[in-house]
């Protein structure tokens, strides 16, 4: 079985001091991996890493079989990897909520009808079809949120990397989201500070240390 990311040794400096040294990360295609820690030990930085949106330096990374070492390559995996940014708004800019989640699969070459069938059909599984004609301006944090969740199952991944998809939800709609992420069956590496997320969710724990 070909995991769906290796990382060795990757480390990490952030304003020219080290935040990450020495990580190991080994992500099968069964396993949902949380990261935990305290606020700023270094939880969304990894995400954001493995994205290639910040320098690291690491012995080995190989994210869906391409090699990303040197920091170069990520370009092929920005759909196949699903990324959902801690603060939504980051996220969402499209002008409503239907045409934010039906972005990714348009770019992706599905024809429009087809990109609008498979956003309204994750909004549903979601549980927000009612926000499909609003703009993401007037939704509230956890609205947004999920919104931006929507956005990501859209493009159909074959690996999350998701920070916090649980954060400002009520247990209901956290609850939709576990549901979710269930039944996509998908591989991923998830932050969060909610032992209820960790407990619907991972197969396995990564704890970072000061």
């Amino acid at each position: 079985m070909t995991p769906a990311l290796v990382a060795k040794n990757l480390c990490i400096d952030v304003s020219l001091k080290p935040l990450i040294t020495r990580l190991d990360l080994c992500i099968n295609s069964t396993q949902r991996v949380a990261l935990r820690g305290s606020s700023g030990i270094g939880k969304s930085t990894v995400l954001n890493a493995l994205m290639g949106f910040i320098p690291f330096k690491a012995d080995a990374l190989s994210i869906l079989n391409v090699d990303v070492s040197q920091g170069a390559g990520f370009e092929a995996l920005r759909g196949p990897v699903g990324f959902m940014f801690q603060n939504p708004d980051d996220q969402l800019f499209c002008p409503t909520v239907l045409d934010d989640v039906r972005f990714g699969p348009l770019n992706q070459g599905l024809l429009p009808e087809e990109a609008t069938f498979v956003a309204r059909e994750v909004l549903s599984s979601l549980g927000i079809s009612d926000l499909a004609d609003r703009s993401c301006a007037v939704l509230s944090g956890g609205q947004k949120r999920l919104v931006a969740l929507a956005g990501v199952l859209a493009m159909r991944p074959q690996l999350l990397l998701l920070d916090e998809p649980t954060a400002s939800l009520d247990k209901r709609s956290a609850q939709r989201v576990h549901d979710a992420l269930l039944a996509c069956q998908l591989p991923m590496l998830f932050t969060t500070h909610d032992d209820f997320c960790e407990r619907a969710l991972a197969t396995d724990v990564v704890r970072l240390d000061s």
